[in-house]
């Protein structure tokens, strides 16, 4: 998270696909909150819950008693979900293009596409184990 956003939620699940409505609480928690606009409430929703799937499918390998962390940081102009998990990480600078011709027909892979898409800035951070997902208000 960038310097200057302030701490106002956290959260820790299990890597189990089961644990994503507490996520989606928290998110629909923290939109009502700050006021976020109905119209990008969707964005925010899509962006983080892609984050968590990829940190308890990719980073944790659905190892249940693995966790994988969520915090909100909030700011003037701006809040923050980052998302970490205890895997190895990932090279987020070396990923195929979703959109490609070779790609378009592929089940996985376009949930890093969709947060960069959805959000308003995105920065890997640990070597691709925590994702901060930025949104302005």
């Amino acid at each position: 998270m960038k310097e200057g956003f302030v701490l106002i939620e956290d959260l820790e699940i299990a890597s189990t696909f089961e644990e994503i409505p507490k996520v989606e609480s928290l998110v629909d928690k923290i939109c009502s909150r700050l006021g976020v606009n109905e119209d990008f409430y969707g964005n925010v929703l899509i962006a983080v819950t892609e984050a968590v799937n990829n940190a308890i499918e990719h980073g944790n390998k659905s190892v249940e008693h693995l966790k994988v962390g969520v915090s909100v940081g909030d700011k003037e102009e701006e809040f923050c979900f980052s998302v970490e998990d205890t895997g190895s990480g990932f090279d987020y600078n070396n990923l195929p293009d979703p959109t490609s011709p070779e790609n378009i027909l592929k089940e996985n892979g376009r949930g890093i596409f969709l947060m960069k898409n959805l959000a308003d800035d995105v920065e890997f951070e640990e070597g691709g184990r925590k994702v901060s997902i930025y949104f302005v208000k």
